[in-house]
Order: structure tokens, then C-alpha cells, then sequence
């Protein structure tokens, strides 16, 4: 080998070994990506088939770890509790039908903004769907009567607390009983953030407004939360594992893509950590999710140690930027994934 080429070789290892140390700081910036209804094993056979560059790569430069899911396996619990670190006990979003506003605070967004200071940190939220990440205000709803449940009927402690959120939001009026809704997970949320935007449909639709933010915000720190719909509403359309889904996980990943490549054109992809999760997966070829607690994380963070759950992605983003997990009130239910720990049980 020449002494130009041994020179070019040793150039490139110094780099790479630069690379890696930028990784193991504390980031300046992170984007958390969602694929809503991403089941794991899909995401296996798809990278195993190549037909998910983007998260390869990204996986090649960080990890992509197991999370399982120990509660609800749907929307609205699913992204609270990653976008918080609580179980539904504490926020009060148990499922898709029984949720509150997220308390004021309790979101990664808050903590961000608390943690920085406001005008030190964009916080942006772009998502696909409306309602299941919403933020509408409070209503009032006529409950049906195939909602009353028999007396004495055994439940497990979600169960309870999810009857008592029941009770405690029904009002009688005139002798029709109504549920007050007092509005959707991130009714109070929203207007503690920079930019909160739902019900963008289409991949392309978040994709492009994701990036159209990336220019706005590219010159201060920022914390990003970019949610795809659309392999969920294709599962649920179509069925998990119909050709129809399985192009959507092509597109998303496409999506995904794109977004780093906007990061690299604006200069931000040495600066940024990039996570990719799901809130859920779905029920093995058929249109609903109801037992699906398979998903993953794929990052290019190479201190992303061990396997989680939903509710550990909040305390390790928080954790990378630096903020002090124990000052946090109250104490998180999850735990940073850049740390060991061990839980009673773990799925396949």
C-alpha cells in the first residue's frame, strides 16, 4: 500500500474514531421518531430482506434493542407513556377511551423546556393522526348503557383505577348520565412547547412539515417528536402483514430517511441523536392490536445498553442530555436504558 493510501486510511479512522466520540457526548439535539404500529417482528423480516435501509443504518451506527409493552397496547397509552416515563396510574391516559390531559409538567417536552430554559431549547411536536395524540379541549359525551359493568366483578388494579376515572367523570343530567371528558392527552401540553401540530395524515405530509421545522429551528438546540401513522392505518385497513402494510414500513423508513438526510444537508447530524420506536404492534395478520406488546428502539446512540419498555425512552433521553433522573417529581416509573436494570419478567 502506498503512503497516500496508508495516509487516506489513518485519515478516515480519525474521523470514525471522532464520530464515535461525538456520539458518546451529551447530544445537542434529539429527534424521537414514531412508527405508529411498527410490530418487531415485521421490522426483523423487513431489515433482514434490506427493505429498511434507513433504520439499518441507523441501528449500524447505534443499536436497535427489544422493548416490550406491559400494559394497553394501543395509541393514546402508548405515546404518553413514552413521551412521559409514567405508567397510565400517574398520567391518567389508560387506553384509548379512559384518558385525561397529561398533567402539566410531566411530559418530555416540559422537562426540556424546565431543564434548558425556554429560549434555550425548540421543542416540536409534527404528527400524523388527530384524536389518539391529541389535543382537544374538554366535552361532554352521553355514556351508553352497555358501558355499566355488574357489581362485584374482579378486576386487576388498571382495571380499578381505570373504573374510578370512569365514575369520577360522569355527571347525571335530567337522568341521562354523561361523561365529561376534560380533554385529550396533550390539551394542556401544547401550550407549554414550541409547536404542537396533529392530524397530518400522510407520511409525506409529517415528513415534509418535520423538515420545513428543521430549517426554522436549525440553528438552536431542539427536541423533536416526528409520529408516521401510516403503517397503523394500513394494518388496520388492510391487515398486518398485506402487501399494503408492508409498504407502508417501506415508506416510513423512506421518511425516515429523508429526515436525515435534512439533518446531514443543515450540517446536524454530528450533533443529533436520532431514536426510533413504536407504540405498539399488532395482532399477527389481522386489522387490530389488541394483545401486541412487540416493538423496538433503534437509535444511532451507542450508550444504549439494554432492552425496555415504553415508559424507559423518556428517562433516557432526559438522561442524555444531562438532567438529573432522581431530582425528578414525581419519580419517573421508567428507567434510563444507558443504565442497567434488571425487572422481574421480560417478554419473547
Amino acid at each position: 500500500m502506498s503512503r497516500l493510501a496508508l495516509l487516506v486510511v489513518a485519515v478516515i479512522l480519525l474521523v470514525s474514531s471522532f464520530a464515535v466520540a461525538d456520539r458518546d457526548a451529551a447530544p445537542k439535539n434529539v429527534i424521537l421518531i414514531g412508527w405508529d404500529a411498527a410490530q418487531r417482528n415485521h421490522i426483523r423480516e423487513d431489515m433482514a430482506k434490506g427493505e429498511l435501509p434507513t433504520l439499518s443504518k441507523l441501528a449500524s451506527e447505534g443499536t436497535i434493542v427489544e422493548i416490550d409493552i406491559l400494559r394497553t397496547t394501543d395509541t393514546k397509552a402508548g405515546w404518553t407513556q413514552i413521551l412521559t416515563g409514567y405508567i397510565p396510574e400517574i398520567t391518567g391516559v389508560f387506553d384509548n377511551a379512559e384518558f385525561q390531559p397529561i398533567p402539566e409538567g410531566y411530559t418530555i417536552f416540559e422537562r426540556l423546556e424546565k431543564y434548558f430554559g425556554p429560549d434555550k431549547i425548540a421543542t416540536v411536536a409534527v404528527i400524523s393522526k388527530f384524536g389518539n395524540v391529541g389535543d382537544a379541549a374538554p366535552k361532554k359525551v352521553r355514556v351508553p348503557a352497555s358501558e355499566s359493568q355488574p357489581a362485584g366483578k374482579a378486576r386487576t388494579p388498571t382495571q380499578d383505577a381505570i373504573q374510578k376515572a370512569r365514575n369520577a367523570n360522569i355527571v347525571v343530567e335530567n337522568g341521562i348520565s354523561y361523561r365529561v371528558t376534560p380533554g385529550e392527552p396533550y390539551y394542556i401540553t401544547k401550550d407549554h412547547m414550541d409547536v404542537f401540530i396533529n392530524g397530518l395524515g400522510a407520511d409525506a405530509n409529517v415528513g415534509n412539515k418535520a423538515m420545513e421545522m428543521l430549517e426554522k429551528y436549525k440553528n438552536q438546540r431542539f427536541f423533536f417528536f416526528v409520529h408516521f401513522g401510516m403503517i397503523d392505518a394500513r394494518g388496520h385497513a388492510f391487515g398486518e402483514n398485506s402487501k399494503q402494510e408492508d409498504a407502508a414500513y417501506v415508506n416510513t423508513d423512506l421518511w425516515t430517511g429523508k429526515i436525515i438526510a435534512k439533518l446531514k444537508e443543515l450540517g446536524l447530524y454530528d450533533d443529533t441523536l436520532v431514536y426510533v420506536t413504536a407504540d405498539h404492534g399488532f395482532d399477527e395478520g389481522k386489522r387490530n392490536h389488541k394483545d401486541a406488546p412487540y416493538v423496538f428502539l433503534a437509535t444511532n446512540d451507542p450508550k444504549v445498553m439494554r432492552r425496555g419498555e415504553r415508559a424507559d425512552i423518556t428517562p433516557t433521553i432526559l438522561d442524555r442530555f444531562g438532567v438529573d433522573l432522581s431530582t425528578i417529581d414525581p419519580p419517573l416509573s421508567g428507567h434510563s436504558l444507558l443504565k442497567p436494570y434488571n425487572p422481574s419478567v421480560w417478554t419473547k
